[in-house]
């Protein structure tokens, strides 16, 4: 089965793709492009919504320094890669959507942003690593500006889960 390929604001039933599906991996990539200066440091999370889109508590960020969600439901993965995985089974009723944000980590010495970054890309796989489906984020200018962007999200409907293409960035960071 070949991916399902995403552009932003697009969305697609996971539920629908693979029925049986218990536990998702969110992967993240991308390119930065040297420069003589210091490199910027991307960041995966994941940050569990309630039904007003706001986090659930801060507790249910997941990052790099926080690996696990609460109710264990949702992990940062420590491998080469840079990946979350969802057991969407386990993700709790009060959870209305998990929202994937990627954000450049502030260096002391220069502020990092997205100017640099090209090729990124977010994309969901089975635990065996079939990939379902990939949404790659569209180039644009104007990323100079940029320290945060939500890649993506999965969301509930009609009991199912699914997944939205954003590629939505802000100049705020994580507060945005």
């Amino acid at each position: 089965m070949a991916p399902v390929k995403l552009i932003r604001g697009s969305n697609t039933s996971l539920s629908q793709l693979v029925p049986t599906l218990g536990t998702v991996v969110v992967g993240f990539g991308w390119h930065v492009v040297e420069s003589n200066g210091p490199a910027v440091e991307l960041v995966p999370s994941a940050i569990m919504c309630g039904d007003s889109g706001q986090a659930l508590s801060d507790e249910h960020l997941v990052f790099f320094n926080q690996l696990v969600s609460p109710d264990g439901a949702v992990q940062y993965v420590e491998t080469d890669e840079e990946q979350i995985e969802v057991d969407l089974s386990a993700v709790p009723s009060s959870v209305a959507k998990i929202v994937f944000v990627v954000y450049a980590d502030p260096d002391l010495r220069q502020p990092g942003n997205f100017g640099a970054v090209r090729r990124a890309y977010v994309r969901v796989t089975d635990r065996s690593g079939t990939e379902l489906v990939r949404y790659d984020i569209e180039e644009n200018s104007g990323l100079d500006s940029i320290t945060a962007m939500v890649f993506a999200e999965l969301y509930r409907h009609s009991g199912a889960w699914k997944m939205r293409a954003i590629g939505q960035g802000y100049s705020t960071g994580l507060k945005g």
